[in-house]
């Protein structure tokens, strides 16, 4: 990973609980644990598209 890689800040703004397997496996695949919880994941298809599966629990800013 260079520094020019582009990143994203994720921050789970929504709870978990009650919701689909799947959706809980999206949070959980881009290191969200709790509610409130920022990472930074790399921008790729495959955290985008886990990203935009779970838009409504999410809150995304470019890093």
């Amino acid at each position: 990973m260079t520094a020019d890689t582009k990143r994203i800040k994720v921050t789970l703004v929504r709870s978990l609980s009650g919701r689909i397997k799947a959706h809980q496996a999206c949070a959980r695949g881009l290191g969200l644990r709790r509610m409130h919880h920022t990472v930074e994941v790399i921008d790729t298809p495959e955290n985008r598209g886990m990203v935009n599966k779970i838009h409504y629990l999410l809150r995304v800013e470019e890093a």
